[in-house]
């Protein structure tokens, strides 16, 4: 039971903590290594938690700072490596706080450990299932988004011409969000190449990297960019099928559990309980005994 609240303790602070934090703009603009998203700061009572998360920066450096600042940014959380270790603090400080009053003296110190190592390992889970939900969106969103290019590109317009028509026209997604992130860095400056390269560097998904090299590949040799995204669009239309079939190929085996633990008991009561009531009530082997 103790467990229990600790955990439920644990799930209050942190979603109250994200909700205050800053969020990202539907269409951020990353900076020079597209790792650093604008953010939109929310006015709230946990302002103060950005400006004492300073202090986190003796802690957080080096290589373990570049892990947290390139996923956070995959996971479009929008708070720094410091932000998010300050929130492993508070969240761990938070949950003691709140279970106090549940534990007893005997129970403190490996409730302490406790409380350290699932303060530790629950925003590294969040983060981690919010990492692949942005890559899965992106792996959704891809082919419609290869599709539209080819549309422009077919139409007469140049690729640069075709990539500012589709982000300014489609609805925000993060795969527009990120070809938004690639026209605005060669807006800057940044070759289309690098740009491209970039953006399959930024997730590290296979589509992705496809994507970036078909398009690099066309672009170093010279070849027509209207042939090469028709073949990526068609090659990328086939992926989505076959991912289909695999998720459908998977169903049953995902049906099972709930058929044995739901379906196939309530069915064994219906067809086994008239019969066992009435051998209850007529039971032959007493009346043989009493014969």
């Amino acid at each position: 039971m103790l467990i229990l609240v600790l955990i439920f303790s644990y799930a209050a602070v942190f979603m109250l903590i994200m909700a205050f934090m800053p969020v990202q703009e539907n269409r951020p603009t990353l900076g020079v290594l597209g790792l650093t998203p604008n953010l939109k700061k929310k006015k709230g009572p946990f302002d103060g938690i950005r400006k004492i998360a300073v202090i986190m920066k003796p802690v957080v450096k080096g290589d373990f700072r570049k892990r947290y600042v390139k996923d956070l940014a995959t996971a479009r959380w929008g708070i720094t490596p410091e932000e998010f270790m300050l929130l492993k603090i508070i969240l761990i400080v938070g949950s003691l706080f709140l279970t106090f009053p549940a534990i007893g003296p005997d129970a403190m110190f490996i409730w302490i450990m406790l409380s350290l190592a699932v303060g530790y390992v629950l925003p590294e889970f969040m983060l981690k299932s919010r990492i692949k939900k942005v890559k899965d969106r992106i792996v959704k969103e891809l082919p419609d988004a290869i599709d539209l290019l080819a549309l422009c590109v077919n139409a007469g317009l140049d690729f640069m011409l075709s990539l500012k028509w589709v982000v300014d026209k489609s609805p925000p997604s993060v795969m527009i969000d990120e070809l938004n992130t690639v026209l605005q860095e060669i807006n800057v400056g940044k070759t289309r190449r690098e740009a491209i390269k970039d953006l399959s560097l930024r997730y590290e998904l296979p589509d992705l990297s496809t994507f970036a090299r078909t398009l690099i590949q066309a672009d170093k040799m010279g070849t027509s960019m209207t042939e090469a995204l028709n073949i990526l669009a068609e090659d990328m239309r086939q992926a989505r099928f076959r991912r289909g079939e695999q998720v459908a190929l998977k169903a049953p085996m995902k049906m099972l559990i709930p058929l044995l633990l739901f379906i196939f008991p309530v069915v064994g009561i219906l067809v086994a309980g008239p019969i066992l009531l009435d051998f209850i009530q007529n039971n032959p082997f007493q009346n043989l005994a009493g014969g």
